[in-house]
């Protein structure tokens, strides 16, 4: 499956308004943004990955994401320690020294849970992300963008970002092949550094291709006079429906699920089991 290539299925997810999968995603996103609370993150990520399910996501078609995104995790774990290595003691107002590293750097219980729970944050974001741009037309997407304020003029670019992915990938791979059949090698075979500049001498007529599509459209949009008026009219635009609505409510009920424990039980952002109280 290629990055970011929508397909309709004919599912309960895909049926959804694109505003309502908007709002849904900026509701749990913004929650999750806002909280450390691991208790929450692991019910918003089983929750995204019963809505992947139901949307006939499949994990394997998704590896390349997963792998991007571990190797995030691992890079932002690491340098968090080095940079900050008592954070979490100090978020938590308490040390409890798990083993001993080196230095002043310390493996503590705090900072372990600490760690463990950005890497919750994180892991319940990414597929709130999958499942809407895996689900959402990219002209009802910039038509969710416009409902929501966004000029119409950005929704329409993200919409053609979005919807010009999967040519740009498939673009890549027919150049990189070009390339191949020339003698550059970019396989495992060769060292790291010659990839590299193999790989660099394959971008080179993308960017070149990339910028004629540009032109190209851009041309198009004003012959047609786009950008002439303030507003616009959709055609991709839905009404909501009655699925819309409970899907709405059943995020929004997390997300104010989420909000009351943080203000009421938490008292604060962060979850904090190392209280005595």
């Amino acid at each position: 499956m290629n990055l970011f290539n929508y397909s309709y299925e004919d599912t309960f997810v895909h049926r959804l308004s694109g505003l309502s999968k908007l709002l849904c995603f900026m509701a749990l996103t913004g929650v999750v943004m806002y909280i450390y609370d691991i208790r929450i993150f692991l019910i918003i990520l089983i929750f995204s990955f019963s809505v992947m399910k139901a949307a006939r996501i499949r994990i394997r078609d998704l590896k390349i994401i997963f792998i991007y995104v571990g190797t995030f995790f691992i890079i932002n774990a690491v340098l968090s320690f080095i940079f900050a290595p008592n954070f979490g003691p100090e978020t938590y107002g308490s040390y409890t020294l798990w083993f001993p590293i080196v230095g002043k750097y310390n493996m503590t219980y705090e900072q372990a849970f600490y760690q463990i729970s950005k890497i919750f944050k994180y892991s319940s974001v990414v597929p709130l992300g999958v499942i809407f741009l895996f689900t959402t037309d990219p002209s009802e997407f910039a038509s969710s963008l416009n409902a929501v304020f966004v000029p119409y003029k950005i929704s329409y670019a993200v919409s053609l970002t979005l919807r010009h992915f999967p040519d740009i990938q498939k673009e890549y791979s027919d150049i990189s092949k070009a390339q191949q059949a020339r003698g550059l090698d970019i396989s495992r075979k060769t060292s790291f550094w010659h990839r590299f500049k193999n790989a660099a001498a394959t971008m080179i007529p993308l960017i070149f291709s990339s910028l004629d599509r540009i032109d190209v459209i851009t041309n198009a949009m004003h012959l047609r006079g786009f950008s002439k008026h303030k507003t616009r009219t959709w055609y991709s635009r839905r009404k909501l429906k009655k699925e819309d609505f409970i899907a709405l409510s059943v995020s929004f009920g997390i997300t104010a699920a989420a909000i009351y424990t943080a203000v009421f039980i938490n008292h604060g952002r962060f979850y904090n089991p190392f209280s005595p109280g």
